[in-house]
């Protein structure tokens, strides 16, 4: 696999095997790799969404409400945060209040990091307009 960036799990059970492969460059994979009989499925696994981060909730903390909800479900429409990165953040603390504060706090982030990008190429596209009309 050279340098490309995958993460393998393996198991086995009896004569069968199963190998699973994650990668966020499937563009980058070597086409005899994908050839039918050596990865037979292919999964997309997109960002987290409400439901998801409800079964997440229930999963680590026994829950199905909790007063950050609403701000949680407004953010993660807002943004883009794999189950990974929501995990990451709910694993952060045992106490419930800890773990969705630190999750909502890293969605702001996110958001607000979101928001500069998207003024730094408002400021990168008003100068190169700028620029080409001072060279008309």
């Amino acid at each position: 696999m050279g340098n490309l960036p995958t993460d393998g799990l393996w198991s086995t059970g009896g004569e069968e095997r199963i190998i699973i492969f994650t990668t966020n460059y499937k563009d980058r994979l070597d086409p005899a790799l994908l050839r039918p009989c050596r990865m037979d499925m292919h999964i997309y696994m997109g960002y987290c969404g409400w439901e998801a981060f409800r079964t997440l909730a229930r999963n680590y903390f026994l829950i199905d409400d909790h007063k950050l909800f609403p701000e949680i479900q407004q953010l993660l429409l807002d943004v883009e945060a794999t189950p990974a990165d929501v995990t990451e953040m709910l694993l952060r603390s045992e106490d419930v209040d800890v773990a969705l504060g630190v999750l909502a706090q890293f969605l702001r982030q996110k958001k607000q990091a979101m928001r500069e990008g998207e003024s730094m190429q408002s400021h990168v596209e008003l100068a190169g307009k700028e620029e080409a009309a001072g060279n008309s």
